[in-house]
């Protein structure tokens, strides 16, 4: 798990980028694990407004369909289109290629979970 990441109850990751008040949301090993073989991603649209703690999006494994929850409140300023043809990727890359999606904050951050603290709730 990389070191710089903050996270969420609901096995969300968060990482700032190089751009100001732009972070990017991806879901956690933990997570992908105990969802199983990813088959499809819904993921929001471009300039849709989301919330901390309310659903954004799904993920659809073999297993089950599971709510993506926004970690943050803001503005969606990117999505992984590459989810559309290889949501698989989330499973093998879920702190790289696996990203779903990045979101402009304008206000302060909501208090995440650092990586010791998530791994703890995990154990």
């Amino acid at each position: 798990m990389p070191s710089d990441l903050q996270f969420t109850k609901e096995h969300e990751w968060v990482a700032s980028t190089s751009t100001a008040n732009i972070y990017r949301v991806g879901i956690t090993d933990f997570a992908q694990s105990a969802l199983g073989d990813i088959v499809y991603v819904q993921l929001p649209k471009l300039g849709q407004a989301v919330t901390a703690g309310a659903v954004c999006g799904e993920i659809e494994s073999t297993k089950s369909v599971s709510e993506i929850y926004s970690p943050l409140t803001g503005e969606v300023s990117a999505i992984n289109t590459n989810l559309d043809g290889a949501p698989e990727v989330i499973n093998s890359e879920p702190y790289g290629s696996g990203w779903i999606l990045e979101i402009s904050v304008s206000g302060e951050l909501p208090k995440l979970l650092s990586g010791q603290e998530y791994t703890e709730l995990t154990a």
